[in-house]
């Protein structure tokens, strides 16, 4: 008797679970889609009425997501992020950058799969860390800056996350004003700066963005950095 109910609780469990991931996800590319759009965001409309991104987090707040179920966390994580990014720029819009609102990434808190968590500690303990080298969260997650790669109308979904996440990261190595190359120097995202170690795991920065790049750059390239824009993705 106590087996029987032990799997009935398990499969309670596990389905309960199911229906809250596919709600999750279904509704976000569904917000997603309204609001995004050529890598911008409305954030006018969503401040006029934020009923579905509130209901949004309120559903991501009590799923619980195991690590083992590897795109699954990814996919749900990743969309938290983003959506987080969006609710911290609403509830202080209006507003010309992240960097404008105090404790943006470091002390706002959030939430998240039953994580009471900020936007750094979500990108950093909890993908980065466990996921060390998976470089290509740096384009998926977003963080309201117009220097981010852009954020894409729709959800990320566990079923095609391998998908989007090397796309993404395609359209953001071969786009010549997110790598700036001239004669024998290149200029990279800041990002590449801030985490240079993840991008170094097997070789260089150049190795790397070699890897989804129609045209490569030569070895020896001279690499700088430039400026990050924090001004706001917002839709004009």
């Amino acid at each position: 008797m106590k087996k029987i109910l032990f799997i009935l609780t398990f499969l309670m469990v596990t389905v309960g679970f199911s229906q809250d991931t596919t709600d999750f996800f279904a509704k976000s590319d569904a917000f997603f889609k309204k609001h995004v759009s050529n890598g911008r965001i409305d954030y006018k409309t969503i401040k006029n009425n934020p009923a579905t991104l509130d209901q949004l987090l309120a559903i991501a707040s009590k799923i619980s997501v195991s690590k083992s179920d590897t795109k699954t966390f990814q996919a749900f994580f990743i969309n938290a992020y983003n959506l987080a990014v969006i609710k911290g720029i609403v509830d202080n819009y209006p507003t010309k950058s992240p960097l404008d609102i105090k404790g943006f990434f470091d002390k706002i808190k959030y939430t998240l799969g039953g994580k009471t968590t900020t936007l750094n500690d979500l990108e950093n303990k909890i993908l980065r860390k466990n996921f060390p080298t998976e470089a290509r969260f740096h384009f998926a997650l977003v963080c309201a800056g117009l220097g981010c790669p852009p954020i894409i109308p729709e959800a990320y979904k566990p079923s095609i996350l391998e998908k989007q996440l090397q796309r993404q990261t395609t359209i953001a190595l071969n786009n010549p004003n997110f790598i700036k190359v001239k004669g024998k120097k290149v200029q990279l995202s800041q990002i590449f700066e801030w985490y240079k170690g993840d991008f170094t795991q097997n070789g260089s920065e150049i190795d790397y963005v070699n890897q989804f790049r129609k045209e490569k750059i030569p070895a020896g390239t001279k690499v700088s950095y430039y400026s990050y824009n924090w001004s706001l993705n917002i839709i004009k």
